[in-house]
């Protein structure tokens, strides 16, 4: 009898053959894993004979005397090597619990679930998770699978999102973007509304998210009413957009909250009741507003806006009057607040990140797992203070005295 069929029929491993195989897949430009694998032979003999020596001294320490062995169960087993088909040997008793390999276990890659939640989180659909999966481990996994898998997030974002929060924020911004889901077989809109605060040491923090028909003032008083249920008592800055009646919902759940709305969203929304051809002229004189020095200057150049363009558009010209207590509260500021504030972009940058881990149609509890996937992975970058923050930090604290709780030792 050869060496080799001696191995096979002893339960050893040659190793010769082994070192045979492998180099031969180097020279060749073959995988040593995945599918056609040098290694995955190798595996495979290794587990059954495992699985012999564990049935043997199961079988030699089974006070029953009339259990022997009865045959053997073949699966097929998924690992990180590729994909054989395993036999396990059985017992007549059926008191025979391997642990190599336990039974009805499939995936001998403990990884694989983490590897398809990394790529959730990197973005990918389910189409190119699987498609990946099968290239890498040689194992077809099902869109149905995927979801099974990913739903494993839902407990962890319901937590997140009902999480305690501190007691006091210095600047909020509040913003909504839009997406289409799958809801019972339609396409159909939903807004997103998401918070971002930035607490008392300058860092960004993402308070939550919460999904609804459309934006609209109603829906925010009850986001913010969540927040102060989760334990925040105080917010100095509300920045925020346009919305009607958003800074009455605001300030009907924290009523010491400055609101500052959007500079931008004011300028796009009134430029589109501006005529094209009226656009740069129309700009270059709403510039001289918003940058002005202070506040005085920024009112006299209003009046001139009026004078100049309010028979012509007097809609765009009273917007901007009816709201101008809550768009030229950033004037009192010194620059650093100032760049901070009067425009929502922070939170829109945060809205660019996720976009990018949502640009397929998905149902709305997958939309959850993205969006949340998202923001994990922008708040992981979020490791330092706001630029400035130290000078920004002592600037409210003497417009807001009293209000900030924070310790020097």
């Amino acid at each position: 009898m050869s060496q080799k069929i001696a191995n096979r029929t002893t339960g050893l491993v040659d190793y010769k053959e082994l070192e045979t195989n492998i180099l031969s897949s180097i020279r060749e430009g073959r995988p040593l894993t995945g599918r056609d694998g040098a290694l995955t032979p190798f595996i495979k003999k290794l587990l059954e004979v495992s699985l012999e020596g564990e049935i043997e001294n199961h079988l030699s320490t089974e006070s029953e005397e009339n259990n022997r062995r009865n045959g053997r169960n073949s699966k097929t087993l998924n690992t990180s090597s590729g994909s054989f088909e395993l036999f396990t040997p059985r017992d007549r008793n059926g008191s025979f619990e391997p642990q190599a390999v336990k039974k009805r276990q499939t995936n001998l890659h403990p990884e694989l679930e983490k590897k398809i939640l990394s790529m959730f989180a990197s973005g990918m659909g389910y189409k190119d998770i699987a498609s990946h999966v099968e290239e890498i481990y040689d194992h077809k996994i099902s869109a149905a699978e995927i979801s099974s898998i990913t739903d494993k997030l839902l407990p962890v974002i319901n937590e997140w999102r009902s999480r305690p929060l501190q007691s006091v924020y210095p600047i909020v911004f509040m913003d909504g973007m839009f997406f289409k889901v799958k809801e019972d077989g339609r396409c159909v809109s939903k807004c997103m509304y998401n918070i971002l605060g930035v607490d008392q040491e300058g860092k960004k923090e993402v308070l939550g998210f919460y999904l609804a028909e459309s934006e609209g003032a109603n829906f925010w008083l009850g986001v913010l009413n969540d927040l102060k249920e989760r334990g925040v008592e105080d917010i100095l800055i509300a920045c925020v957009d346009g919305l009607k009646s958003f800074p009455t919902a605001i300030n009907s759940v924290f009523p010491n909250a400055e609101v500052q709305l959007c500079i931008v969203h004011q300028i796009r929304n009134s430029l589109k009741y501006v005529s094209s051809k009226d656009v740069k002229s129309f700009m270059s004189d709403l510039k001289k507003i918003y940058q002005a020095s202070n506040k005085e200057i920024a009112e006299n150049y209003l009046l001139e806006l009026d004078e100049k363009w309010g028979t012509k558009y007097p809609m765009v010209i009273k917007s901007w009057q009816n709201n101008w207590e809550n768009l030229s509260g950033y004037f009192k500021y010194s620059d650093p607040v100032k760049r901070l504030v009067y425009t929502t972009n922070p939170i829109e940058g945060l809205h660019r990140q996720i976009r990018k881990f949502t640009k397929t149609k998905a149902s709305i509890s997958a939309l959850y797992k993205q969006v949340y996937c998202a923001i994990k992975k922008v708040e992981e970058k979020w490791t330092m203070s706001v630029q400035n923050w130290a000078l920004t930090v002592s600037q409210l604290d003497i417009f807001f005295p009293n209000r900030l709780k924070i310790e020097l030792n």
